[in-house]
């Protein structure tokens, strides 16, 4: 397949002549620390483990496996798999020989696997059998006709109708069949579309964000010098690996570091807990939830997390509680919040050593090579401390949109990509994201600070999850509602409770929610974001 991206040759010298793109493909790193250390863990799982040099012997054979299915360079796969060590093998496999992957998350249905299986013209689908009571290969059955494209389904732990066996097919010694070395012919280009991994969902149609061996490399080379990560380094990873969080932080950051990574396929913050003290965990990368939940384990147990050096909160703001709690109960561990987007990988993250309001008050410095901006609504840029709209521009930025090119116009101007983000820019650099520019509430003629209202009632005793949206109101446009779930034993909260609490922190009677609603639960996407669209749905307000 021939993907439309955004590459020109002047992109590729500029990024390439400054440093950000050296060609290096993923499977260049295992190759060295399946030489170096082939007895070395590499990855963890729940099922069992697997060395660097057993994961380069395996996912080498896999890549020959697949070019015995038909499948080469620019063919899409697709894998829906739980964070599992055959995730990582049929990954690299695709590296190795120019296959284009589509990871999908394992919470995904018929509707989404359908429709981007289908835009990306996938040729395999490899699924679990069973997950979290899913039978996934019947799914794939009901949704052939909507990927004609689709040749082969390969299922871990069993089959199904019209599929293979992953054991199988693993098992099978395909290097004595091929010669293997038609790997090292097949080497793509690191300018070659290599991700094509759709956005979370949180509106409309899912897009199809495409990136190469160098824009994702960019975003995870200079991390080991900004985190101080070393030969003693034990990472990490509850995020889906179908989730650029889980790709970058929880399969390309270990293997481009050579260290071990423990995934975890189901989030439970005791089960984390147990899992550090096993491993002596030091680092992971999960969305601000995730840290609560560790800390609410805490509170019950005193589990050893003494390994436990860094926590890098992505995809919400950090509420100041949980920082002062984490520091009082786990003081060696440092909390730093980051921010990006599928289409740009990793765009800001804390430094540490960085003050208490910088983490808690933005959402961290621009990462090397990427360069951040807030223009007007004429396209003007803002000075610092100026409220508007956020613009990125670097090396791990999305090549495009995959067969929507209009979309990938439409995003860039002058070079620079729309976020779709609001953010203010403060004099030393640091970013704080106000909130999605379709999710301002206007009140009467003024914008609410939508992340502040929540940063304030994030600090209530008795919420343990909350989101403030905006719902019609034919008077003044708008007015806000809080949707909220609460903590185990917690008395009922009304309106006048809430109104009291905001009152009592000084918050301005105008940002006041008008309306509560106490849930049960929030929908989320895989990495943790609220989906306040689903949430619009369920108090009767379009999205």
């Amino acid at each position: 397949m021939t993907f439309e991206t955004r590459l020109s040759p002047e992109l590729i010298t500029t990024y390439t002549e400054a440093g950000y793109w050296q060609d290096t493909l993923l499977t260049d790193r295992l190759d060295e620390h399946a030489a170096a250390t082939p007895d070395a863990v590499a990855f963890v799982d729940s099922r069992g483990s697997i060395t660097f040099g057993e994961l380069k012997r395996l996912s080498d054979r896999a890549a020959l496996g697949l070019l015995e299915l038909g499948i080469g360079p620019g063919d899409v796969i697709s894998f829906q798999l739980p964070n599992w060590i055959e995730w990582i093998i049929a990954h690299l496999a695709a590296i190795r020989i120019g296959t284009v992957s589509n990871p999908l998350i394992p919470i995904y249905r018929e509707r989404e696997v359908g429709f981007m299986a289908g835009l990306a013209e996938s040729k395999l689908i490899i699924v679990p059998r069973e997950f979290r009571d899913f039978d996934y290969p019947a799914m794939v059955e009901r949704v052939r006709a909507d990927v004609p494209t689709l040749e082969h389904v390969l299922v871990v732990d069993g089959q199904g109708e019209g599929t293979q066996s992953w054991e199988d097919f693993l098992a099978t010694p395909w290097e004595e069949r091929r010669d293997p070395a038609e790997l090292a012919a097949l080497r793509p280009d690191p300018n070659e579309v290599m991700l094509l991994i759709f956005t979370s969902g949180t509106t409309g149609e899912p897009k199809g964000v495409m990136h190469t061996h160098n824009s994702i490399y960019s975003a995870v080379r200079p991390l080991p010098d900004r985190l101080e990560i070393n030969q003693d380094t034990v990472f990490h990873m509850a995020s889906t690996l179908g989730h650029l969080t889980g790709f970058l932080y929880g399969v390309w950051l270990p293997l481009h570091n050579g260290r071990p990574c423990v995934l975890q396929d189901v989030w439970n913050g005791k089960t984390f807990a147990q899992l550090v003290e096993e491993h002596r965990i030091s680092y992971t990368s999960a969305a601000t939830p995730f840290l609560h939940d560790l800390l609410g384990v805490l509170e019950l147990e005193d589990p050893d997390l003494s390994s436990m050096r860094l926590f890098c909160c992505m995809g919400a703001p950090i509420p100041r509680t949980l920082v002062r709690q984490a520091k009082e109960r786990l003081p060696g561990m440092t909390v730093l919040g980051g921010w990006g987007q599928t289409e740009n990988g990793l765009v800001t993250l804390g430094i540490p050593g960085d003050p208490e309001e910088k983490i808690t008050e933005t959402d961290g410095y621009p990462w090397p090579g990427m360069r951040i901006r807030v223009v007007g609504f004429d396209g003007t840029v803002l000075p610092p401390d100026t409220e508007g709209a956020l613009q990125v521009e670097g090396p791990a930025v999305t090549v495009g949109y995959a067969h929507r090119p209009q979309w990938t116009e439409d995003s860039f101007h002058d070079g620079w990509f729309d976020t779709g983000d609001l953010a203010i820019i403060d004099q030393d650099g640091y970013v704080k994201i106000a909130g999605r520019s379709k999710d301002i509430i206007i009140r009467g003629g003024e914008n609410i600070p939508v992340a502040y209202v929540e940063n304030a009632l994030y600090e209530h005793p008795d919420i343990q999850a909350l989101a403030v949206v905006g719902i019609p109101d034919p008077r003044l446009q708008e007015r806000a509602a809080l949707v909220c779930v609460m903590r185990e034993g917690a008395p009922e909260l009304d309106l006048p409770g809430v109104q009291q609490f905001l009152h009592s922190k000084g918050v301005a009677k105008q940002y006041w929610p008008e309306r509560v609603e106490v849930v049960g639960e929030l929908p989320r996407t895989s990495s943790g974001k609220i989906q306040k669209f689903k949430i619009r749905q369920t108090l009767g307000v379009q999205p």
